[in-house]
């Protein structure tokens, strides 16, 4: 799947991971590490302007769009 929601625009974002272990006093202070937010990104076939069209839409805009659409 493609890393972009075609509607939102809604990409990867970065972010810390932080151990649950080892979480206190500076002498037992907890790792953090980088790690990558991933959208969720389906390909789905809505309707625009009438016609089918194929996107990579992400989960929030397609449950919208069933919503906006009745």
């Amino acid at each position: 799947m493609a890393g972009t929601c075609e509607v939102c625009g809604k990409t990867v974002h970065m972010g810390r991971t932080i151990r649950f272990q080892n979480t206190g006093k500076w002498f037992r202070r907890a790792t953090k590490k980088p790690r990558a937010f991933i959208p969720n990104i389906q390909r789905a076939t809505l309707m625009v302007n009438g016609v089918p069209t194929r996107l990579n839409i992400c989960t929030r805009c397609l449950r919208t769009a069933h919503k906006v659409r009745g």
